[in-house]
């Protein structure tokens, strides 16, 4: 700016002309001057003005020239600094638009890379509203009032209360009070009490279907939670925000009350309540989930604590959700006492994914809970059917709850009641309009081959190049031959039957007449492994691979480069394994005992799930050896299967989630 400002010029004042002093011009003639000099200055003086007179419009045009000259210097000078003022205006406007960029892109990563933290906020503040109504800060009516005002406004509620866990109740109650603005709700409180929920604990197929289905749920904008008995050895690490409730619940059992330590967190953005016995501390404190002598007290000790636990914190769900023989004793539980006590609008739905494990007790056991003996061990409600003398928890559960959902990816429900009830089927047909058949779901967050970041080029249905690309790493990751046009067989098990060893070994006798690859993976544990072993000798051939333990990146390898996956079953609800070679483009081929060797039946009836019908009419009923074939004489038709089977969705959100949110629409309506 000096720079410009000295660089103007000062227009100055045209100074007087100074005097003009006339000329005398003398001159002497033979040495004296003459009189002569008077009359050369004067005829001299009219010369002189003429000339003076002749320069002056010079002058004054020279003067005219400078000033214009003076005053465009000028004009440009203005107009330069008014375009560098324009120039540093546009600079800075420039940098607070790019500031504004930067930080809106960060806010916009932020919320796609962390969804789960919003939700942890909001079921801390759900949780909060808990230890509020155990504190007797609240009443329950408020308390529902407060939950549906955080479940109605989950985006708003993130922004006001992004500070929860540095706020103390008093201070988070008011201005939840001062937030309060009731609107109709949408979705469904769910509250699953359950024995397993990956990560926490995970020993069969409920686990992963618990935490699957409720995230499933939750993106659909239903609000569901988790209660789980606080097991000694329960995985904490991903739960966020763990903390104990200051205050005293207790729950009934054996003919008084005992208290209980409530833990709460937020586990995948699901909240979490953790129920710890104090008397009974010993219930949950063991090496093993289950099989011991006093299962049936354990858990039905925490069955009804975790239905004491609802009605004192205030929870009004519109379905407590209960799962297989160990929490179903919550059917008679909640109609025969607690459906009065606040809890009118609340229905009940089972679901069982072993039918095999039903639990019967001596009737007299069911007064340890609170419940009438005399009352319940009757056919049309709790004795079982075969052993008259005994009572039947899981019946119990279908009798008394308002649905009954059986998990099964390929049999129908005409199937199940007839043939796969083990001695419910008198029940179950009594109660077949409330019974509904389910698909196992997967994860597709973490099984997808477009997003997979264990694979060396991802791939989906419209670029299927870097699927060659994970298949040639395969090959040179375990030593074999690297030929794009040889066929990639994968198997991965858990359990290895006499039956599947048998199998396996005739379908490698098969193959050794074409150009086939087998990797063999065992997952489980070392029983199977070992029996693994057993194929292996007899088969040590430069086409096959044996791969020992749990490597999570080598399995998403094996799917992604594998052209066929041999699996167990259709119905594989524990390692999934049918629905993830589905979604990585390879047939999954199922092993069983028939002639084949690797055929599977699925029925053809309109109560099937969509996955059982899919299969049916793909890979269902096709051989190892016919899958071979095709892929070597039909490889255009084979290519549209896979294609086919790779845009299906199968996942947590689809066909298992729809039913699931059926069933509660319709006992909602009861």
């Amino acid at each position: 700016m000096k720079a410009l400002l000295s660089s103007v010029i000062i227009p100055w004042q045209q100074p007087h002309p100074k005097p003009r002093i006339p000329v005398v011009c003398c001159s002497t003639i033979n040495g004296s001057s003459s009189s002569s000099s008077e009359a050369n200055l004067q005829s001299s003086q009219p010369q002189e003005c003429k000339s003076s007179n002749a320069e002056e419009p010079k002058q004054s045009e020279i003067w005219r020239l400078f000033r214009e000259a003076q005053k465009n210097i000028l004009h440009l000078n203005q107009h330069r600094l008014k375009a560098v003022e324009d120039l540093n205006k546009i600079n800075i406007e420039k940098q607070l638009l790019v500031d504004r960029i930067e930080q809106l892109e960060l806010e916009k990563q932020t919320a796609v890379a962390k969804p789960q933290d919003r939700l942890s906020m909001f079921w801390e503040l759900l949780l909060r509203i808990d230890s509020m109504v155990l504190m007797g800060m609240v009443t329950i009516g408020e308390a529902s009032n407060l939950r549906r005002l955080v479940m109605d406004h989950k985006v708003s509620v993130a922004e006001v209360f992004n500070d929860t866990l540095q706020k103390s109740d008093a201070e988070i109650l008011a201005e939840l009070r001062h937030f309060l603005e009731r609107n109709q709700r949408n979705g469904f409180h769910i509250v699953h009490v359950c024995t397993e929920m990956a990560p926490l604990v995970s020993v069969g197929s409920l686990a992963s279907y618990v935490t699957g289905l409720s995230c499933a749920l939750q993106r659909k904008g239903h609000l569901v939670e988790v209660i789980l008995p606080k097991y000694s050895n329960l995985d904490l690490d991903e739960v966020q925000g763990l903390q104990e409730i200051e205050a005293e619940c207790y729950s009934y059992f054996n003919g008084q009350l005992h208290g209980n330590r409530i833990w709460t967190g937020v586990v995948y953005g699901i909240g979490v309540t953790l129920i710890q016995p104090l008397y009974y501390s010993s219930f949950f404190n063991r090496e093993r989930v289950y099989g011991y002598s006093d299962d049936f007290e354990r858990f039905t000790y925490f069955s009804r604590a975790s239905l004491d636990y609802i009605v004192k914190s205030g929870k009004q769900p519109d379905v407590i959700h209960i799962h297989n023989w160990e929490t179903a004793i919550i059917g008679p539980l909640f109609w025969d006492i607690i459906v009065k006590q606040g809890l009118e609008g609340t229905r009940v739905l089972l679901t069982c994914h072993d039918l095999n494990s039903q639990c019967l007790e001596h009737p007299e056991k069911l007064a340890l809970c609170g419940l009438d003996p005399a009352r319940l061990h009757r056919p049309d409600r709790l004795q079982d059917t075969t052993k008259a003398h005994l009572v039947n928890v899981l019946k119990g559960g279908v009798v008394y709850s308002n649905k009954v959902v059986i998990m099964s990816s390929i049999h129908s429900k005409g199937r199940v009641i007839h043939s796969l009830s083990h001695g419910l089927d008198h029940t179950l047909n009594i109660h077949k309009n409330k019974v509904v058949i389910a698909p196992c779901g997967f994860d597709n967050c973490t099984w997808d081959p477009s997003t997979d970041n264990f694979l060396p080029q991802q791939y989906s249905v419209k670029d299927m190049k870097g699927k060659a690309v994970c298949k040639a790493a395969l090959q040179q990751h375990l030593g074999l031959s690297e030929h794009s046009s040889t066929i990639l067989v994968g198997c991965i098990f858990s359990k290895v039957s006499d039956v599947d060893l048998e199998n396996l070994r005739a379908v490698f006798r098969k193959a050794r007449r074409i150009d086939v690859q087998f990797i063999i993976k065992g997952i489980s544990k070392i029983s199977s492994v070992n029996k693994l072993g057993l194929v292996h000798e007899p088969l040590k051939d430069k086409n096959v691979r044996f791969i020992d333990g749990h490597d999570e990146k080598q399995s998403h390898l094996i799917f992604a480069g594998s052209d066929i996956i041999l699996c167990q079953s259709f119905h594989d609800p524990v390692l999934q394994v049918p629905l993830k070679a589905l979604k990585y483009g390879a047939a999954p081929i199922a092993v069983n005992s028939n002639d084949d060797g690797f055929r599977n039946f699925v029925e053809h009836d309109y109560e099937t799930t969509n996955f059982s019908r899919f299969i049916s009419s793909t890979f269902g009923n096709m051989s190892i050896t016919q899958a071979l074939d095709e892929i070597r004489n039909n490889p255009s038709k084979w290519k549209r299967k896979i294609m086919d089977a790779m845009e299906m969705d199968f996942s947590w959100d689809a066909e298992c989630c729809d039913i699931h949110a059926s069933a509660y629409t319709a006992i909602k309506n009861l």
